[in-house]
């Protein structure tokens, strides 16, 4: 069995290669997690199940998105994303992206 690594994790800022909108990452899913129906409705570029997706808050957006890995690129701007749940997630914008919250106390 092939453990697959992903090329992204949370804190990651991302773009996306088709829709060009920038984000970053909430949380991996080593491979695909929808259903059937999600992927046919929505994954029109038939990206492959058996690699990572991610859970994006969506830059300039109130929404956030699952992608696959392919269609993701990083996102070299250092800038920050403007999304209400970003402080939910991160406590700091980094040098190497964004910081995620300590889970507990």
């Amino acid at each position: 069995m092939t453990s697959i690594r992903a090329k992204f994790a949370p804190g990651s800022l991302v773009r996306h290669k088709l829709f060009d909108y920038r984000g970053v990452v909430i949380d991996v899913d080593p491979e695909f997690q929808g259903t059937a129906e999600w992927y046919e409705a929505v994954a029109r570029s038939r990206p492959p199940k058996d690699r990572p997706w991610y859970h994006v808050l969506v830059d300039g957006a109130e929404h956030n998105t699952y992608v696959a890995e392919r269609n993701l690129e990083p996102d070299t701007s250092g800038r920050p994303i403007d999304h209400p749940a970003v402080g939910t997630f991160f406590a700091d914008l980094g040098e190497e992206g964004y910081i995620p919250r300590q889970k507990g106390h």
